[in-house]
């Protein structure tokens, strides 16, 4: 027969035994439910970048097209200036060299 204090030490390990196994399984539970959170979390942060990489495209492309109209419109009136500011100059350096 076992005395009162041997079998509250068989107790003691059967518990602490169980709580080791108990633990684990709740360890192993838990990492499939984090790893599936994980990679849903992923899943969603990558739909939220796609979303802001195709607004930011958006965005540049009018930017882009608003840039070529300005050019556009301004950029002929500029090389029409600049030619005409060559122009004038050669003139003028043509008369100083005529009459000088």
């Amino acid at each position: 027969m076992t005395t009162n204090g041997e079998s509250k030490f068989s107790h003691l390990l059967i518990g602490i035994g169980l709580g080791a196994i108990g633990g684990l399984i709740a360890a192993i539970l838990a990492r499939k439910e984090t790893r599936g959170l994980l990679r849903e979390r992923s899943i969603n942060g990558l739909d939220y970048l796609n979303q802001g990489a195709g607004k930011l495209r958006e965005t540049a492309g009018v930017i882009l097209q608003q840039g070529k109209k300005l050019i556009a419109c301004n950029g002929s009136d500029s090389v029409d200036h600049s030619t005409e500011a060559k122009r004038q100059a050669y003139e003028e350096d043509r008369r100083e060299t005529l009459g000088g």
